[in-house]
């Protein structure tokens, strides 16, 4: 076959462009990158030859083999693992097939150091050979194929592939290393970057030097070890190579189960939010070996989605070694260690939230949003993860705990009050918080999807009922005052006067509104709109419009202020004769206030800038 000429896929374009002229200092850690890539090849093979023993004929042991060439200006990083053929080099090379993608594009700036540690979290570690690589050689022959492949490129935009007759089973990566990148040819060089970032890798790394051989790492695995000799530095390396990520953990969790089931566990929280955290597919991302036979990174009866920024391996000695993916679905033993890992996950949050010093409220900000999704999705576990949340709320610019407002809870309040939107700062302005807010009452400004499900679904928390701040009719006139807060504003409208302004409104605004009556909520606006008990929230409703899920807007009840300056005029108006076009405008003026404040695109603009005019000019 003829070599064929490709283009990189515009993403990999720009990546490469960003890597190739990068300031990152850290330029040694593309060998780290290499060496992980390998050492995930190797582990494919040992599990795929699990069930297709004859694709393990030949090449030996799993090895990885760094040679470097100082005559030829060249560096290769070779392993015997699962090897690629065409189709995979095109695909895992020429394109990022990794979920995330457009989030990733969207964080690049044009900042060369911080779009490089980017990339470490993208996890597309190959392409940090171009920081040192004028050119890339890959040869590689796929497990259990004839035909070897050649791929090669200098990162300009394009790459060719053609066949490789000498190609053995594996993947040998040749770097043709640039004019001031030699100093990575040199043999106390790279054993000092295989010692420091590669040591825990458990196959063996070897350095080809006057033509022998020479292991220069401990080939063996990290989780394996007493926790009395693994040094926090290996900790940390060990999560770059698992997680793919450039970060610090911000927690490492390492312990060996014994008993009825046996397991090791390494377990990590990065320190920094992951890209794909929040895409559809909410994998997650540790590691399942088998006595230490690598089996797969995506096992979801491992741990839950909503523990999905978790990262690591797990080692079981009890699952059988040739376990395939359908019997993992309904295993008991990984039940039992799902359940286990789980228990001392939340544990460890718990710790970390019970030290003022701990550094949780750091988690919460960049993980927050995903463990409250186990308040919906695991009834078991609800009461646990409910003391491990924080809210904002209207009364504390920092996150506090449940149990927390429980302590703040004022006299005659009898339910934990929360408000959903997209904003704090919105939701802090909300006309539908002005009587909580004067009567000292805390409400919990919750901001994230998931919020709009939850409190419905758990109801209550230490006998105290969740209710919705927006939602049904508010009644706090069991509620003390704080000290000094007395009402001082006008006595409210009552009976006829406001009665008859009620009818008016309802019967201008017809089936727009499911309702228009007095309110208790308001002390300073003089409309807000509500939703019904029993309805879809304002919010949710909106994010379900959004993603087409709902077509048409529900009716909302409109809420009217009886001690408002402006509603006490409009009442008097009403008294009046030919009130009936007047108070029309009014009242639509008024709901499309309303409809604005929520955040709603008014369905007819013109009408609404029309009748403003309309009422400017009479005001005038």
């Amino acid at each position: 076959m003829a070599e064929e000429k490709l283009s990189f896929q515009a993403e990999v374009s720009k990546l490469l462009d960003i890597v190739v002229h990068s300031l990152y200092s850290n330029k040694e850690i593309f060998l780290r990158e290499l060496i992980s890539n390998a050492s995930d090849a190797c582990d494919k093979l040992r599990y795929a030859g699990l069930t297709q023993p004859e694709i393990l004929s030949g090449n030996g042991e799993f090895r990885i083999v760094i040679t470097p060439d100082k005559v030829a200006r060249t560096l290769s990083v070779s392993d015997n693992g699962i090897g690629m053929n065409r189709a995979d080099l095109v695909e895992n090379l020429g394109t990022i097939a990794r979920s995330g993608t457009s989030n990733f594009l969207s964080q690049l700036t044009g900042d060369a150091r911080k779009d490089v540690s980017l990339i470490g979290q993208f996890g597309v570690g190959f392409y940090s050979a171009f920081m040192v690589a004028e050119r890339v050689e890959v040869i590689s022959r796929k497990a259990g194929e004839e035909q070897g492949w050649r791929w090669e490129s200098d990162g300009q935009g394009e790459f060719t592939v053609a066949e490789e007759p000498s190609a053995e089973r594996g993947t040998r990566i040749v770097l043709h290393m640039r004019e001031g990148d030699t100093e990575f040819l040199e043999g106390y060089r790279l054993r000092h970057i295989v010692k420091t970032y590669s040591d825990h890798i458990g196959l063996p790394v070897f350095l080809v030097e006057d033509g022998k051989e020479d292991a220069v790492n401990s080939a063996s695995a990290l989780w394996t070890r007493p926790k009395s000799e693994i040094s926090k530095e290996q900790y940390t390396e060990f999560y770059h190579h698992v997680a793919h990520a450039f970060d610090e953990p911000w927690l490492t969790l390492h312990y060996k189960a014994e008993g009825a089931i046996e397991y090791t566990g390494l377990l990590y929280i990065p320190g920094q939010k992951p890209l794909d955290i929040f895409h559809p597919d909410r994998k997650q991302h540790v590691k399942l070996y088998v006595k230490r036979v690598y089996i797969t990174d995506d096992c979801a009866e491992l741990l839950p989605p909503y523990l999905r920024f978790v990262r690591g391996v797990v080692d079981s000695q009890d699952l059988p070694l040739n376990i395939s993916r359908e019997m993992l679905q309904h295993n008991p033993v990984l039940a039992k260690i799902r359940a286990g890992l789980v228990k001392r996950v939340l544990g460890e949050l718990k710790k970390k939230a019970e030290d003022a010093e701990g550094g949780y409220g750091g988690f919460w900000d960049t993980f927050g949003a995903v463990l409250k999704e186990g308040l919906y999705e695991d009834f078991e576990r609800r009461d646990e993860i409910l003391d491990l949340c924080r809210f904002r709320t209207t009364g504390s610019d920092e996150p506090i705990s449940l149990a927390s407002y429980l302590e703040r809870m004022k006299e005659g309040q009898d339910a934990i009050y929360f408000i959903t939107g997209d904003e704090i700062g919105a939701l802090k302005k909300s006309p539908q918080l002005e009587g909580f807010i004067a009567k000292g009452v805390e409400v919990l400004l919750l901001t994230d999807p998931i919020d709009e499900f939850w409190p419905n679904a758990i109801g209550k928390y230490r006998e105290k009922a969740f209710q919705s701040a927006a939602q049904g009719a508010a009644d706090l006139s069991s509620v003390k005052a704080p000290e000094g807060g007395e009402d001082k504003r006008p006595e409210p409208l009552e009976g006829d006067e406001l009665a008859a302004l009620l009818a008016a409104f309802k019967l201008a605004l017809g089936e727009q509104v499911k309702d228009v009556r007095g309110s208790e909520r308001l002390t300073e606006s003089p409309v807000c709109l509500v939703a019904d008990e029993g309805d879809v929230g304002m919010h949710l409703e909106r994010l379900l419009r959004q993603h087409q899920q709902v077509e048409k807007r529900a009716p909302r009840i409109l809420e009217v202020n009886p001690r408002h300056s402006l509603i006490r005029r409009l009442a008097a108006e009403a008294k009046r004769e030919g009130a009936a076009d007047r108070l029309a405008d009014a009242a639509w003026l008024l709901f499309d206030q309303a409809r604005i404040v929520e955040g709603e695109v008014l369905p007819d603009p013109a009408s609404f800038a029309r009748r403003l005019s309309l009422m400017l000019e009479r005001g005038v």
